[in-house]
């Protein structure tokens, strides 16, 4: 995908936020939106067939639900919380498909050298955004020491263990993406050729917009009605993470959800970063590493992975962009 550094500068000021698909009205256009993963998704695809619509949309809400289930840290009986309760006493046998996902969270993990990492939730938890909770002194101290991804050992058989106890996993920076791209899939099986696919700030692109590029709204990160760009894409898929999604204000600090695993606090440095790329579960966990590793190192990381480009806005609303959307 090549597009004009100037295309970027339609709007005085940097920003983003949930990705926004703006999108005519037209009779065939299927579109749904529901509530999945702790956040609003949307649905939108061609198809003549109201009933078979439906069925299909009532199909990728099921798929929605079915990852929840297998990966929510707040459901007790998911794969995850038993990871998250037996994993560091003895392994725990898991699904082929949570092994995989937990295959490729390391593989990010080492890639980044441990920018992304989903141990954070060791000190994750002790955040609640909507209260206004943050961990003290002497928690962040102690629960700093279980954040380290090496301590997920990945053993054959699908079997999982933890390295110590205290050790927590959470994968909201992978599982939202990994959804998505299973619902766009499973849209592309049954014949449907031009759709999207958005939970939170994923989304997932099918075909075009029948015979015309889906433009897609990145919003910005400090004025809700206002975007810092509009992006042309086909066949491709787009995440933002940044710092205005989960996050409380105090004292003059932003404390929000995107965590340094080196320090156990909010990243800072960035307001947002956009990951385009081919696969939503990639770009999900590329935009999170991208975030915490911040400018200048993220830039170097996104240079070396063949066909994802990334957009940085930084604290002083300016953006940046990588080699191949400058060109």
């Amino acid at each position: 995908m090549r597009l004009l550094l100037a295309w970027f500068y339609r709007v005085l000021f940097a920003a983003t936020a949930s990705v926004v698909i703006f999108t005519p009205a037209q009779a065939q256009w299927q579109r749904e939106a529901f509530n999945t993963l702790g956040t609003q998704a949307y649905i939108e695809f061609w198809l003549a067939d109201t009933e078979k619509a439906k069925q299909l949309i009532v199909d990728v809400q099921a798929e929605f639900e079915r990852i929840n289930q297998l990966m929510s840290p707040y459901i007790a009986n998911s794969e995850l919380s038993k990871l998250n309760r037996q994993a560091a006493s003895a392994p725990v046998t898991v699904s082929a498909e949570l092994y995989q996902l937990l295959q490729q969270a390391k593989h990010i993990s080492t890639l980044s050298n441990g920018a992304f990492d989903i141990t954070f939730a060791s000190v994750g938890f002790y955040y609640d955004y909507r209260a206004h909770k943050k961990p003290s002194t002497a928690q962040l101290q102690l629960a700093r020491q279980y954040v380290n991804y090496q301590s997920i050992q990945l053993l054959p058989n699908n079997q999982v263990s933890f390295a110590q106890p205290g050790v927590k996993i959470d994968l909201g920076g992978i599982a939202k993406g990994y959804a998505v791209e299973l619902g766009i899939r499973l849209l592309a099986e049954r014949g449907i050729e031009h759709a999207q696919l958005t939970a939170g700030g994923d989304s997932r692109l099918l075909g075009d917009k029948r015979g015309r590029p889906w433009l897609v709204g990145i919003k910005h990160p400090r004025q809700e009605d206002k975007y810092a760009a509009q992006l042309p894409l086909e066949n491709s898929a787009i995440s933002t993470s940044g710092d205005y999604e989960r996050y409380f204000i105090e004292e003059g600090v932003r404390y929000h959800h995107i965590i340094d695993p080196n320090t156990g606090q909010s990243a800072n440095g960035l307001f947002s970063v956009t990951v385009t790329g081919a696969d939503t579960t990639q770009t999900d966990a590329l935009s999170t590493t991208l975030f915490v590793l911040g400018l200048q190192a993220g830039m170097a990381l996104i240079e070396q992975i063949p066909g994802y480009e990334a957009i940085f806005i930084d604290t002083e609303r300016k953006m940046h962009v990588s080699s191949g959307l400058s060109q």
